[in-house]
């Protein structure tokens, strides 16, 4: 596997490729890697001829307060990972090679999608995210990217943000890799002591009764919100920053759902917050009352 460090390596490498006749795919990663990253490489190694996993940690999407420097770095190790999952080359840049002395150009998106749910108390988070995966597309130029269905939001935001600026590269999304007892893998899993770990099973709980409400029959957002909302506040070490269910395109908040909406979920155990989700699919929609 091939490490790299400048945006001139990994742009001659792909050229490289390309001539051959080759096809590329993209996993962006800010490292700290986990089995849910090993699904998104294994995904694009299956899907095209060559891989390129970034391992960066990009400042611009951290808000003031939050854990941009606890975040957990360890890249020997990512590299490893990514070497044992056939990825062909690893992007490692420093952050002055991602924003230069002087850079100035963001990308941001003027919607409502980057306002709601995680964007609510994550004011500057969406504009972060655009700015270094446009860099990251400009950079690799890959026919694919690879992101994960637990950051739903990101994903949505990515899929808008690509076909608004016309990047010719497919967007693909890939289930969420759980725990054992269903919690979502995530980096910040990390942070959790033993008994908050514990506690945060009840993320996947609220999943489990969201969906088996619909599989029941229940299509009202609210009523749903509601129970899943009740259960996530019977453990105590659980503080709620959004149970919703919203349009799983605008993300818009949705009174009756419908196949493809998303019911989205981000609580604090402690003080680490974690997100999960689950879309409305084709068999639970079957059941869904008009």
């Amino acid at each position: 596997m091939i490490t790299a460090t400048t945006k001139d390596e990994v742009r001659k490498q792909v050229k490289r490729w390309k001539e051959a006749g080759l096809t590329v795919g993209l996993v962006p990663t800010m490292g700290a890697l986990h089995q849910g990253h090993v699904s998104l490489v294994e995904a694009s190694v299956s899907q095209c001829d060559r891989t390129v996993a970034s391992v960066f940690v990009n400042p611009t999407q951290f808000s003031a307060g939050e854990d941009l420097e606890a975040y957990p770095r360890d890249f020997e190790r990512d590299r490893e990972i990514l070497e044992k999952a056939g990825c062909s080359m690893v992007f490692h840049p420093s952050v002055e090679e991602m924003y230069p002395a002087g850079s100035a150009t963001y990308v941001d998106m003027d919607s409502e999608m980057t306002r709601q749910l995680c964007g609510r108390s994550r004011p500057a988070h969406f504009r972060g995210v655009c700015t270094v995966v446009s860099k990251l597309f400009n950079i690799v130029t890959p026919h694919k990217a690879f992101f994960g269905e637990k950051d739903a939001q990101q994903l949505a935001v990515i899929r808008q943000m690509e076909r608004d600026m016309a990047f010719g590269i497919t967007i693909v999304g890939c289930p969420t890799v759980r725990e054992e007892d269903g919690l979502a893998r995530s980096s910040r899993n990390a942070y959790l002591k033993e008994e908050e770990r514990k506690a945060a099973s009840v993320l996947y709980k609220a999943v489990v009764e969201g969906r088996r409400l619909i599989r029941r029959g229940e299509g009202n957002g609210r009523r749903i919100e509601k129970a899943m909302r009740e259960l996530i506040e019977k453990e105590p070490l659980a503080r709620i920053d959004y149970v919703e269910a919203v349009d799983g395109a605008t993300l818009q908040p949705k009174e009756t759902v419908e196949d493809g909406d998303l019911i989205a979920l981000a609580v604090y155990i402690g003080k680490t917050r974690l997100i999960d989700n689950f879309t409305v699919r084709n068999g639970e929609r079957e059941s869904i009352k008009k």
